[in-house]
C-alpha cells in the first residue's frame, strides 16, 4: 500500500512540475489562509500574554483597597436627624489591623502612603516618590532586594528615618558607590538606606494602562516613618474643623442643599493612598473581597468612601474578551483557506478534463479506480502539503513583520501552526475528492478516444 502511495505521489509531483505556474496559483489560497491564521492567532496569543504580565504586576492573588475621596464636603446644617451626614474615618492602619486580625485567609497585608518631594545628595536633586509601607509590601509584589535589608520591626515600630531605594534611585545618586548605610536627603528629612531594589522591568504601555509607576524611581519608606516625619492626613488641624462639627469630621454622601465651603474640591482625609491584601489562594479572592467590603462600610459608618479592585475578576474578563477576539480573527482568516480549498477543487475538476486520455491509457494497462481516485486526490494533497509549508513560513514571517512595525506583541505557537496546516491538509482532502472521484469514474474507452 505504502509503495502505490508514493508511486502515486510521484505521478501527483510529475503532473505539478508540468503545470509549475497553475498549481503555484492554485496553492495561493491555501497559502495565505495558513499564512492568516498563524498571524491572527500570534496577535491573539501575543495581547493574551501582556494582558498575563499586566495583570501579574498588580498580583492576581491581590485584593487591592483604593481611598474614594467624596465629592461634597460642607457645613453640618442645624438638623440632627439628616441621616446624609456621617462620620468616617478614612482608611487608616486601624484598617489594617482589623483585617489582619479577623481574615485567615490574608498571607499578606501592606499600606501604600504616596507623597511627591524632592530627593537630594551631593547637590544633585531630583522630583520622586515617597512611598510609606511595611515589611510585607515587597513580599506582596513581588519585588527582589539586591542590596541590602528588609525593613525590621525595632524599624517599623519606632518611625526611624530608613529607606529602601528603586534601583534608577541608586543609579542616579549613588553612582559608583555603596548606597547601604550612606544618607539622602528626602524633603526635609535624612533617611538612612538600608537597602536597594532589584530593577523591575516595566513597559510604558503597562505604566499608562494599569495606573502603575515606575517603582525604581520610588524611596520606600516605613508607613510609620511617613506619618510621623512627614505628613498624616488622619490628623484634623484647625484647618479641618467646620465650626458646628465640634471637632468631628464629617462627610457628606448626599445633599445638593448643603452649603459647600471651599469650592468643589474635596479634602483627601484618608491616611492611606492605598491597602494590598494578599490572599493564600486566588480562588478565595472574590469571597475575600465581599468580607472586605462589609467590614469596612460597618468601620466607617456606612460610608463607602473606598473602592475594591480584584485583579483576578479582571484578568478573568480580558481572558474572555481575547478568547472571543482570537475566534473572531481565526474565522476571518479562516475563510481564506476555504476559498483556497475551492480553487483546489476548481483546477482539479480542469486538470481530470485535460487528462482524459492519460486517464485511459493508465486503465488500459491495468489501472483500477480506486489507483486513479488515488492519483488525483494525492494530487491535491501535494498542493495543500507545499501552501501550507509556504503559508506557515509566511505566517511567522507576518508575525514578525506586525511586532517590529506595528508594535503589537506576537506570539507564534505550535498549536497555532498545528492546526492551521492540518485544516489545510483537511481542505486538500475534500476538495480534492469530488475531482478525483469524477476522474475515477471515466469510461476508460471514451477516455482514450477523447482529444
Amino acid at each position: 500500500m505504502l509503495q502505490k502511495i508514493l508511486y502515486n505521489f510521484d505521478i501527483a509531483i510529475e503532473a505539478i512540475q508540468r503545470n509549475k505556474l497553475r498549481a503555484f496559483l492554485t496553492s495561493l489560497g491555501i497559502i495565505f489562509g495558513v499564512a492568516s491564521v498563524i498571524a491572527m492567532l500570534a496577535i491573539g496569543t501575543g495581547a493574551q500574554e501582556e494582558v498575563l504580565k499586566q495583570m501579574q504586576l498588580l498580583g492576581t492573588n491581590n485584593v487591592i483597597i483604593k481611598p474614594v475621596v467624596e465629592q461634597y464636603e460642607g457645613i453640618v446644617g442645624d438638623g440632627d436627624g439628616d441621616e446624609s451626614q456621617k462620620f468616617s474615618p478614612g482608611l487608616s492602619l486601624h484598617d489594617l489591623e482589623s483585617i489582619k486580625n479577623v481574615m485567615p485567609e490574608v498571607e499578606y497585608l501592606s499600606p501604600e502612603i504616596i507623597f511627591e518631594t524632592n530627593f537630594i545628595r551631593n547637590a544633585r536633586m531630583r522630583s520622586g516618590k515617597i512611598v510609606g509601607v511595611n515589611d510585607e509590601y515587597f513580599s506582596i509584589n513581588n519585588f527582589n532586594i539586591e542590596e541590602g535589608v528588609n525593613f525590621n520591626r525595632e524599624q517599623i515600630v519606632g518611625s526611624e528615618p530608613v529607606c529602601i531605594i528603586g534601583n534608577d534611585v541608586k543609579t542616579k545618586f549613588f553612582a559608583g558607590e555603596d548606597p547601604i548605610g550612606k544618607q539622602i536627603k528626602v524633603g526635609n528629612i535624612w533617611l538612612k538606606v538600608v537597602g536597594v531594589l532589584k530593577k523591575k522591568d516595566l513597559s510604558t504601555e503597562s505604566i499608562e494602562s494599569l495606573g502603575i509607576r515606575n517603582y525604581n524611581l520610588d524611596i520606600f519608606l516605613p508607613a510609620t516613618t511617613i506619618l510621623l516625619r512627614f505628613k498624616n492626613r488622619a490628623l484634623v488641624t484647625k484647618d479641618d474643623l467646620a465650626p458646628s462639627v465640634g471637632g468631628g469630621r464629617m462627610v457628606i454622601i448626599g445633599g445638593p442643599d448643603q452649603e459647600e465651603e471651599g469650592g468643589s474640591d474635596a479634602k483627601n482625609y484618608h491616611q492611606l493612598d492605598k491597602l494590598v491584601v494578599r490572599v493564600t489562594d486566588s480562588r478565595y479572592s472574590v469571597s475575600v473581597a465581599e468580607v472586605l467590603s462589609r467590614m469596612l462600610k460597618r468601620r466607617h459608618n456606612g460610608v463607602v468612601d473606598f473602592e475594591i479592585i480584584v485583579p483576578e475578576q479582571l484578568l478573568q474578563q480580558e481572558q474572555r474578551t481575547k478568547r472571543i477576539f482570537n475566534i473572531v480573527l481565526s474565522s476571518i482568516a479562516s475563510i481564506s483557506l476555504i476559498v483556497g480549498g475551492i480553487g483546489i477543487m476548481n483546477i482539479m475538476l480542469a486538470s481530470v478534463v485535460e487528462r482524459y486520455r492519460e486517464i485511459g491509457v493508465r486503465m488500459a494497462v491495468g489501472a483500477q479506480k480506486k489507483d486513479i481516485e488515488l492519483q488525483f486526490l494525492t494530487e491535491a494533497l501535494a498542493i495543500s502539503i507545499t501552501g501550507g509549508v509556504i503559508g506557515i513560513i509566511l505566517g511567522m514571517a507576518f508575525s514578525t513583520a506586525i511586532e517590529l512595525t506595528a508594535g503589537i506583541a506576537t506570539i507564534v505557537t505550535p498549536i497555532s501552526i498545528f492546526i492551521s496546516f492540518g485544516v489545510a491538509l483537511v481542505i486538500g482532502v475534500v476538495f480534492g475528492y469530488f475531482p478525483a472521484k469524477r476522474a475515477a469514474q471515466q469510461d476508460p474507452v471514451h477516455a482514450l478516444r477523447h482529444e
